[in-house]
């Protein structure tokens, strides 16, 4: 990950060393238990003395409530950075991906960026988390552990020089083999939200075509799928904990085997035994945090490597360091020779791409599905960079000016309205942050859009992409949302396809006098939505093969009059 990502501050870094402190606290009182348990019973009991067994008693208990405070506190901050880290990766995760192009859109996928963003960071917390404690508690109390079982008896460590080392290779290798089935599990959690996502979007579809049985097998699939592979981890996972808890008790019974036979000798003492038998345990648990640290890691780090792509994928479109924020735009765009393909495509989507639209003037694009249409206005608010060739704003390559000072001046109304759940008064100060209730009202009523505050005004509540409107209601209220900015560009990328003839009249009449001295692009199906427009771009397999107003292309190119013909009896056309 890159060095910019800062995830922890000085004082996050003084609550590591807090956490360290008290860890050694807890594992320092723990670790002093077992020989009180052991002198209790080979002093005071044995010479049943009360006094002694009541006094030591009080000091276990005072060690015992220390490491339960120390416990608490570590836990405490040892949660609060775990949180601290998730929060700031969200954040930059988030932040990130608003700076992809549509290209870095496409190779991730909405999916995988949400699995990323939530569950990917959520195991990467629960890591954080568990290290904080795990990974300072397991050594010192193996260490200590074993120190401590060897002034009780040397003579019975021995049988730790089997028990760790058995323990330890059956750790590894479970950790070994699950490491790979961690990063398909995620992948199959990828395609779970694909299959979820895309039904919950197109669940109108699914309906309308009677698809709901099919869709049931496809996400079965997938879901079965994530099962597979998580049964396959999970019973990796669950041989770790009973082989601990074998070789556990397999050391207990050593432990008693040997020392009953010491005690019988008379070189060791019943106490002794009790105490190396916790000491035992304490390093055995230790054991078992350090398998705990196995489960963890492998999931933690597929996450990691996944929330670590996204961080470090550079977005193809970037400002440059000397990118121009300041200067007077006057709207003028111009394409000199422009070619673009998308990445890996054989064959460009659009070439040698010239012309270019003045301030005032309403420049039209129309063509046959797949001419290129849509890829070419969104080249202009640098959704895709071009290629070859350039196009320049007033002169000056917008690839020489910064995206937001290139945004600021564009009104984009997209093919598909993208509407967010809040308010309609929300939805309109997208377009323009400090706008006031008459400049939204101004807008609303020029996109035709006034109906929608016939009963609520613009406290109207607008449901999560706007599916409580019609497709009608939604387009105006994105016309609207652009109009309200006052662009010196307009970009209506078929924007007027829901509205019936009337209201796209009515719209555009309105419209005119507020869009005179901007430069509009509008791309469209309809013919009767462009023909007065001042120039009409044809496009043909990614080529102009017409430039001209409506009467102009009518007598000189053969692909618009055959779309004029399919919307237009001959009789209008002759008309015309």
């Amino acid at each position: 990950m890159k060095n910019k990502y800062k995830l922890l501050t000085k004082i996050e870094m003084l609550f590591i060393l807090l956490v360290v402190g008290l860890v050694y606290i807890q594992v320092y009182t723990q670790l002093e238990l077992p020989s009180y348990t052991g002198e209790i019973i080979d002093v005071g009991i044995y010479n049943q003395d009360l006094p002694y067994i009541y006094n030591h008693g009080l000091v276990m208990l005072g060690i015992s409530i220390i490491s339960v405070l120390a416990s608490v506190a570590a836990s405490f901050f040892s949660a609060q950075i775990a949180i601290s880290v998730a929060t700031k990766l969200r954040h930059y995760v988030f932040e990130k991906v608003t700076r992809f192009s549509l290209q870095e859109y496409n190779k991730f996928g909405a999916s995988t960026l949400i699995t990323r963003n939530t569950n990917d960071i959520i195991q990467i917390q629960n890591f954080v988390y568990m290290m904080l404690r795990l990974m300072v508690m397991a050594p010192l109390m193996l260490i200590g552990g074993i120190i401590k079982a060897n002034e009780q008896s040397s003579e019975l460590s021995f049988i730790f020089w089997y028990a760790i080392p058995i323990l330890t290779v059956l750790i590894i290798v479970i950790a070994y083999l699950a490491v790979p089935s961690f990063k398909k599990l995620q992948a199959k959690l990828d395609a779970v939200n694909l299959v979820f996502r895309e039904n919950l979007i197109g669940v109108r579809v699914i309906r309308a075509f009677n698809r709901k049985n099919h869709e049931k097998e496809r996400f079965q699939k997938a879901n079965q799928e994530h099962v597979d592979v998580a049964k396959k981890v999970n019973r990796l996972m669950a041989f770790i904990m009973p082989g601990v808890m074998l070789i556990m008790n397999f050391t207990s019974l050593s432990i008693v085997y040997f020392g009953a036979i010491k005690v019988t000798d008379g070189t060791l003492q019943v106490g002794s035994i009790f105490a190396f038998l916790q000491y035992a345990m304490q390093i055995m648990f230790s054991l078992i945090m350090v398998s705990m640290i196995f489960v963890i890691t492998p999931r933690a780090q597929a996450s990691y490597k996944r929330v670590k792509e996204v961080l470090n994928e550079d977005p193809v479109i970037k400002d440059k360091k000397d990118a121009l924020t300041t200067f007077d735009v006057k709207g003028e765009i111009t394409f000199e020779n422009v070619t673009f393909r998308y990445p890996g495509a054989e064959y460009p989507v659009i070439s040698n791409i010239s012309f270019t639209a003045k301030p005032g003037q309403i420049t039209a694009v129309i063509g046959g599905t797949g001419s290129g249409k849509s890829t070419l206005i969104n080249m202009i608010p640098r959704f895709y960079d071009v290629s070859e060739g350039a196009i320049l704003l007033d002169g000056i390559d917008i690839r020489d000016i910064s995206q937001e000072k290139l945004r600021r001046y564009i009104g984009y109304i997209p093919q598909k309205p993208t509407l967010f759940s809040g308010t309609l008064k929300e939805n309109m100060l997208v377009g323009k942050e400090d706008a006031s209730d008459e400049e939204i009202y101004e807008a609303l009523e020029i996109a035709q859009a006034k109906e929608l505050l016939t009963e609520e005004s613009l406290d109207r509540i607008v449901s999560q992409s706007g599916t409580n409107l019609s497709g009608g209601q939604k387009q105006r209220l994105s016309i609207a949302r652009a109009i309200l900015r006052k662009p010196k560009i307009y970009i209506f990328d078929d924007s007027f396809s829901a509205l019936d003839f009337n209201t796209d009249y009515q719209l555009r009449k309105a419209l005119t006098p507020h869009i005179k001295d901007a430069t509009v692009f509008i791309v469209a199906q309809r013919v009767s939505t462009i023909q007065n427009a001042d120039q009409i771009i044809v496009l043909d397999q990614g080529k102009i093969c017409g430039v001209g107003t409506h009467r102009e292309l009518l007598q000189t190119c053969d692909v618009y009059r055959e779309i004029v013909a399919s919307q237009i009896s001959e009789e209008e056309i002759a008309y015309e």
